[in-house]
């Protein structure tokens, strides 16, 4: 799969600040995807894009261009210039960008190893961008074994017996903190997916009151 190229930034390459400036919409998904669709250079496309990673996975009639021209769609699209965040994103091709979306999926490469959040992602972007049009038969192919390869990852290893979560996680955190989140009131920061599992969380530790910015 020479041809297939990834850009992207994550967690671990990027502050909150720029994965923040950097993310997609969902609800502006598909108006990215037809945008997208028009870059010379490539093919096919495909955008991830959650609270802890953006990636646009592309097939490339010349992938050297196609790289570039993702850049540029990046910085173009969220009015960012591309020095601003360059230096933050990663380039993969070939067998490293294909284990690399297998890690993804599975969950081996999330800021919380084993979070069943991923995999619901991906096939949410996956099934907007073929609806669009934006996927062929590279990235239709290598999309569907990914999901193949983290669903035997999730039902052949340990990975899964626990369920977990960012959200699980912090919630946990404020347990040792405070002892007991029974009664208390509880100021979330944002109003996305992670937010909502983790407003989700405290109902259940039995929190008084969640307010939401």
């Amino acid at each position: 799969m020479k041809e297939v190229i990834l850009v992207g930034l994550n967690y671990r390459t990027a502050p909150v600040e720029i994965r923040e400036r950097i993310s997609f919409p969902e609800e502006d998904l598909d108006r990215y995807l037809k945008a997208l669709q028009g870059l010379p250079s490539l093919t096919e496309g495909f955008i991830l894009s959650t609270c802890n990673r953006v990636e646009i996975c592309a097939a490339a009639r010349d992938p050297e261009k196609g790289v570039d021209e993702i850049k540029d769609f990046l910085a173009l699209q969220h009015r960012l210039p591309l020095s601003e965040f360059g230096d933050t994103l990663y380039v993969l091709q070939g067998e490293e960008l294909v284990r690399h979306i297998f890690r993804v999926a599975s969950s081996l490469d999330s800021m919380v190893v084993g979070e069943p959040q991923i995999l619901g992602q991906i096939k949410g972007a996956y099934r907007t961008a073929h609806a669009a049009s934006a996927t062929g038969t590279l990235l239709n192919k290598l999309l569907h074994k990914a999901f193949f390869v983290a669903k035997k990852v999730r039902t052949e290893t340990g990975i899964g017996n626990r369920a977990v979560s960012v959200s699980f996680v912090a919630v946990e955190l404020a347990k040792r903190i405070f002892a007991r989140l029974e009664g208390k009131e509880v100021l979330i920061v944002g109003a996305g997916e992670m937010c909502e599992l983790a407003a989700h969380h405290l109902v259940r530790e039995g929190v008084q009151r969640v307010l939401v910015t």
